[in-house]
């Protein structure tokens, strides 16, 4: 009975698998003629760059849902040095005993969350203990950003039961002062962005929560009477937390207040102004859930838009298993689009801004969705690998289910990445021939990328659940030019976050959000990077503050990374 089913079950998948495929094919306009365009390299350089972290996320027979679900990684400059370095979050021993309401908790160094500070010389030394953050509790996720504006980065790390704020003492160490600023939170948190919700100069904090969930959950059996992990869908939603920054140190809980505060089982966050009305915006991806589109309407105020702006649900009206969630401008027509990625045979879900306040599904005409349907995926970014001008998509998967391989045949837990590149009008899957990193299978969880060696091309770092922690080095023999800046705000907040940037070269427009937020439970480089293709450089700069200033720059040279400050508003004559 059993081989029954498994063949029954392979001719289900392939049957759902082949079924969109040819929905998809049949709706696409002619592949686009092959290009010259240089093949992707990605180097697993891990080892020769110092770094040696393993997940722990102590999973045992009794299949706690928390087992499988981080964690995080943040690339970020914390001593102004001007390289980055790396921050990775780590789970925790789960102690059980009968009778006994299990707990988690570090037990010593093998759970500590990890820095790792970037030498000179371009490898890592672990300097955890000297920085302290080591951490407390089952780690999940990691949010950069300099809430004080001291121009230092500081650390919001996000754990089952508490959070912890680490400000960032400018002597290379850090302290924890989560509960002195109010926001601790509580219950399960899991990705957070800084973000200056009313633009007072000053970074806010949105955490999103998945579930209402304790080590008390229900036995959840598969169909042989063995303990599995329990589906989200058993679980109550819960509300995110929204901390408005004081100023003094203190944080405010404005959740039901500004408006974000609808429940949902957010794993994913990312910030733009899709409505280019110069108030950021905010999407967060939901597992089993629609996803929500926040639109600021002024004043630190958000109404949910999402099912009105076709935000919210896929082509046939249904929720995803949202995870991993970006919020950039894709097809480079100056609008923000949104990628979200989920479980298999749900396909990624491919929302292309309109520019008239309404998304279009797009996982189909962009061949998004014959390329991921069969694809479990959590940490993701659009990235620009070649500096070919165009967002391209890398993606960390692997299933939920560690017993996915036998329960689901032709499913898999461990899966490789994906790289799927740009042309202009849809993607390729170009992993197979990207470098040998592509081969492994992983269960991967949080990506973040940016350019660790200051050399103008885009490299990236994946978490894995109880696994390794890996650095792809981009080594792609590419001949285009880049330009990456580096914003400095003054009357808005220090890291420009949620400062809109468009760029123009002969070849045309793109645009980008000063964010560190997006993928999964994770944070990625504040520096806006742009591929050139062939031109030397930019013609015009058009930088919108989130202070409401505008600066241009003219003729900007290429291939440097370029420090630019906020210029003082212009005065007011009465």
């Amino acid at each position: 009975m059993a081989i029954a089913n498994g063949y029954f079950q392979r001719i289900v998948l392939c049957f759902l698998v082949c079924s969109l495929w040819s929905g998809a094919q049949a709706k696409l306009p002619p592949p686009p003629p092959a290009t010259k365009e240089p093949p992707a390299l990605f180097e697993d350089t891990t080892a020769a760059h110092g770094i040696h972290f393993l997940h722990d996320a102590s999973h045992t027979s009794m299949r706690y849902l928390i087992e499988t679900m981080g964690s995080g990684v943040a690339l970020f400059d914390y001593d102004n040095d001007d390289r980055l370095d790396l921050f990775l979050v780590n789970g925790a021993t789960i102690h059980t005993m009968a009778n006994v309401r299990a707990t988690a908790a570090k037990a010593g160094p093998a759970d500590w969350n990890r820095l790792y500070r970037q030498r000179a010389d371009g490898t890592f030394e672990d300097v955890t203990a000297r920085a302290g953050l080591e951490g407390i509790g089952y780690g999940m996720g990691v949010a950069v950003g300099d809430y004080d504006n001291d121009g230092y980065e500081d650390l919001y790390v996000t754990a089952f039961g508490r959070n912890m704020l680490y400000r960032n003492n400018r002597d290379g160490t850090f302290t924890d002062i989560a509960d002195k600023a109010g926001v601790q939170g509580g219950g399960w948190s899991t990705s957070a962005a800084w973000v200056d919700l009313d633009n007072d100069g000053l970074l806010d904090l949105v955490v999103l929560r998945y579930l209402d969930w304790d080590f008390d959950e229900l036995f959840c059996p598969i169909s042989t009477g063995e303990r599995s992990y329990c589906d989200p869908k058993f679980f109550k939603s819960v509300t995110p937390l929204v901390y408005h920054n004081d100023g003094n140190g203190h944080f405010t809980d404005i959740s039901r207040k500004c408006g974000i505060s609808v429940p949902g089982k957010g794993l994913g966050i990312a910030i733009a102004d899709y409505d280019k009305d110069g108030k950021i915006d905010i999407y967060v991806a939901n597992d089993g859930m629609p996803g929500f589109l926040y639109r600021n309407v002024g004043e630190g105020s958000f109404e949910e838009t999402g099912l009105l702006s076709n935000a919210a649900y896929d082509g046939n009206g249904n929720s995803v298993a949202g995870m991993g969630v970006d919020f950039a401008d894709y097809n480079n027509d100056g609008w923000p689009d949104i990628i979200v990625d989920d479980l298999a045979l749900q396909a990624y879900l491919l929302l292309k801004n309109n520019g008239d306040g309404v998304f279009d599904y797009a996982t189909t005409t962009a061949d998004i969705g014959k390329l991921t349907v069969g694809h479990s995926g959590w940490g993701l970014h659009f990235l620009d690998y070649d500096n070919g001008g165009r967002q391209d998509l890398l993606v960390a998967q692997g299933h939920v289910n560690t017993d996915v391989d036998r329960e689901k045949p032709g499913l898999h837990y461990l899966e490789s990445l994906l790289l799927l590149r740009n042309t202009g009008n849809s993607f390729v899957d170009v992993s197979a021939s990207s470098g040998e990193v592509f081969k492994q299978k992983w269960a991967g969880r949080g990506l973040a990328v940016g350019d660790i060696d200051n050399d103008g091309l885009i490299d990236a770092v994946v978490t894995t659940n109880d696994g390794p922690a890996y650095l792809l080095h981009n080594e792609t023999p590419s001949r285009n030019h880049w330009l990456t800046l580096k914003l400095i705000g003054h009357t808005s907040n220090r890291d420009a976050i949620g400062a809109s940037v468009k760029l123009t070269t002969p070849h045309g427009i793109q645009m980008a959000t000063v964010t560190t937020a997006g993928s999964y439970l994770s944070s990625s480089d504040k520096r806006v990077h742009f591929g050139l293709g062939n031109a030397a450089g930019a013609d015009r700069i058009e930088i919108r503050w989130p202070s409401g200033i505008v600066q241009t720059l003219e003729k900007v040279a290429g291939d440097r990374i370029l420090t630019v400050d906020e210029p003082a508003p212009l005065p007011i004559h009465r």
